[in-house]
């Protein structure tokens, strides 16, 4: 429930537009309320080819069990497309 709350928080300082630009990283559960309330107020959107090795301050790495997703809040997404395109496929949501 965490990140159902966190995306409704984000969206809503985006519109109010108390946050001007952002990059919010999840799992890419497309299924779920709070990914479909993300990409529908989102500017761009990346999915990663593959999945990201994460590394936890002791230099062990975690691979999460699914592939992730970024979501560009903003007024510029080129930066944020030029950086990630080696990352993943974009989207434009309607």
């Amino acid at each position: 429930p965490d990140i159902g709350r966190f995306v409704v928080k984000l969206v809503e300082e985006y519109h109010a537009g108390r946050t001007t630009a952002a990059i919010l990283l999840t799992h890419n559960y497309t299924d779920t309320a709070w990914f479909s309330h993300a990409a529908s107020a989102a500017v761009m959107v990346c999915f990663t080819r593959g999945r990201i090795a994460f590394v936890h301050a002791s230099g062990a790495s975690a691979s999460p069990t699914q592939g992730q997703t970024f979501f560009y809040y903003g007024a510029d997404p080129q930066p944020f497309r030029r950086r990630f395109a080696t990352i993943g496929h974009f989207m434009v949501p309607a």
